[in-house]
């Protein structure tokens, strides 16, 4: 009997031990680095309130004296030849940020020799179809070596391909959906004028291991592709939150996927709090649990290596970039005032701020939470 009473305290103490790893609070918030300074800060002669003053303009993509573009959106593709391609959106500094997004936006290509920046303004990704209007561009590698940009919120959700990283980027065809039983809304959006379901929002696609297409839209429901880039895609379950009620279930936007560490991984933001939430799945379709805050706008991400902290006052459309397995940078549109106090020709404007992430160490957190929960499970 004392054997037998033994045996269950040492089980207790390991399932205590394994339960405790399992809810422990380190979240995804806990591995951003801090920012590396290329260059000098600088205050003068650049755009921003003082809040995002000094910064490095080398850090992403920006226009430092903003006398032409916004940049907002994007995401890295990295090319054979060792570049970093940026496949992003920007609109005129004559137009306010509220008009340049709806109303200007174009799909705009950028190219840097370092992951950081600074990236250089290559011009319009696609000139020849709607004068380059784009939104949500986000980019990706084929599965046949191809280059893709995906363009949706103001477009319906195309998708456009070349052989080079370059372009020229050509359009081969909008997103079709396959509902499979749920409904529609969750992969586009009514218009409620001519009550049909058009304009596709937040498109992100994920070339998966299995050389399957994954898809997410503003709602975070996960959508699959057996059939290529342009699918049809199979809605395959409700929003990713919806089995928390103690999340917020309203005003959810901007999701960011990415596959590391054996895990499927949806970062997604609720714009009221300016909280961004994290959820995990094993196959990327059933089963999302969630794994805490991502980051929130205060929690001072934007730090400098010499503690210089820039405080952006809208922190949106997040991606990260995974290289050799693991997240190893996450990208942000930023912007230094309230969007409705950026106005035509002033001294506001958004770019795009890279942040580095040590993937590693983050993946194998996960893995022993993975493995915790497994255990307390069994």
């Amino acid at each position: 009997m004392k054997n037998i009473l033994k045996t269950v305290a040492l089980l207790i103490v390991f399932l205590v031990g394994d339960l405790s790893y399992a809810q422990t609070q380190k979240t995804l918030i806990d591995f951003f680095k801090p920012i590396p300074i290329q260059k000098p800060l600088v205050a003068d002669g650049i755009w921003g309130a003082p809040n995002v003053l000094p910064r490095d303009i080398t850090n992403g993509l920006e226009d430092p004296t903003m006398k032409k573009s916004n940049y907002w959106d994007g995401q890295i593709v990295k090319s054979n030849d060792g570049k970093y391609h940026m496949y992003v959106c920007g609109w005129d500094q004559s137009l306010s940020h509220s008009d340049g997004w709806r109303l200007g936006s174009k799909g705009i290509h950028a190219v840097s020799d370092n992951i950081m920046g600074p990236y250089v303004d290559k011009g319009l990704l696609w000139p020849q179809w709607r004068e380059g209007t784009g939104g949500n561009v986000i980019g990706l590698r084929m599965k046949d070596g191809r280059y893709a940009v995906v363009t949706s919120e103001i477009t319906e959700g195309e998708v456009f391909v070349s052989n080079s990283p370059d372009g020229p980027f050509e359009l081969l065809g909008k997103i079709e959906i396959d509902p499979n039983g749920f409904n529609i809304g969750l992969a586009r959006y009514q218009n409620k004028k001519q009550l049909f379901y058009d304009h596709m929002s937040n498109v992100g696609i994920l070339l998966r291991p299995d050389g399957k297409y994954m898809l997410i839209g503003r709602s975070t429901a996960p959508m699959i592709s057996d059939n290529g880039i342009l699918g049809p895609y199979k809605i395959m379950g409700e929003r990713v939150y919806m089995n928390y009620p103690e999340l917020p279930q309203d005003y959810n936007e901007d999701p960011t996927l990415w596959y590391s560490g054996g895990l499927y991984h949806i970062v997604y933001n609720h714009w009221p709090t300016k909280t961004s939430h994290h959820f995990t799945s094993e196959d990327g379709l059933h089963d999302w649990k969630y794994r805490g805050i991502a980051f929130k706008k205060e929690a001072m991400i934007f730090k400098y290596t010499d503690g210089t902290v820039n405080n952006w006052k809208f922190v949106e459309r997040p991606t990260a970039y995974v290289e050799n397995g693991h997240v190893t940078h996450f990208l942000f549109s930023v912007l230094d005032v309230k969007k409705g106090e950026d106005k035509p020709n002033d001294n506001h404007g958004s770019k795009i701020i890279i942040v580095p992430f040590d993937g590693k160490a983050f993946d194998e957190h996960m893995q022993k939470i993975i493995k915790a929960e497994k255990k307390v499970k069994k």
